[in-house]
């Protein structure tokens, strides 16, 4: 469900906080100098790159397409239309595909590493608290079936668009806020390698 971390996350969080420091920095002197702060927050923190695009009229409205081929999550709102949204697939050895539903949703959850993620790396940490700003889920997580997979935010933003979660579907935090309230409990999943954009 997440990256594996070879370094404690104190540690992390302190390099981390020094790089956007320095970040943040370098775009302030080259910003204009009307640009606001949230501007610079809202960079700095995802960016979501969500769009509404033409879908295949074959699926009905009011389900989830996950396309690890496209790397993409198409919600269909309607027919033949779908929003668009940019995800990190799993890692090679953690691929699947299948049909499933939301079971649950949770706002800020917490997140607790598997067994076997604790067995790669054990510098892990036993538990992250929901709203914590390492938290692997983000803000928000939405639950596939009797699964331990998850549709969720992620503290690691420049993983969207690669191949690197152990099996969850991982979003900008900004994109997993606006598809959260749309996509009710019971929500049918189809998750395919199959590309469509």
């Amino acid at each position: 469900m997440t990256i594996e971390r070879s370094t404690s996350p104190s540690f992390c969080g302190s390099l981390r906080l020094v790089l956007l420091s320095a970040m943040a920095l370098s775009l302030a002197a080259l910003a204009p100098s009307r640009a606001s702060a949230q501007d610079l927050f809202s960079f700095l923190w995802d960016g979501g790159s969500r769009s509404v695009i033409p879908f295949s009229s074959q699926y009905a409205p009011r389900q989830i397409i996950v396309s690890f081929g496209d790397r993409k999550l198409y919600w269909v709102h309607k027919k033949g239309e779908a929003i668009s949204y940019p995800i990190a697939v799993p890692r090679e050895q953690s691929r699947w595909a299948g049909v499933t539903s939301v079971s649950d949703k949770r706002v800020n959850p917490s997140w607790t590493p598997t067994p076997t993620m604790l067995r790669e790396n054990p510098r892990l940490p036993s538990w992250v608290p929901g709203g914590h700003p390492m938290n692997p889920l983000g803000v928000r997580a939405l639950y596939l079936g009797s699964s331990a997979y998850r549709i969720h935010g992620t503290d690691a933003p420049w993983t969207i668009g690669t191949a690197a979660s152990k099996g969850c579907i991982r979003m900008y935090n900004e994109d997993v806020l606006d598809l959260y309230p749309r996509v009710p409990v019971g929500t049918k999943v189809t998750v395919t390698w199959q590309k469509f954009g």
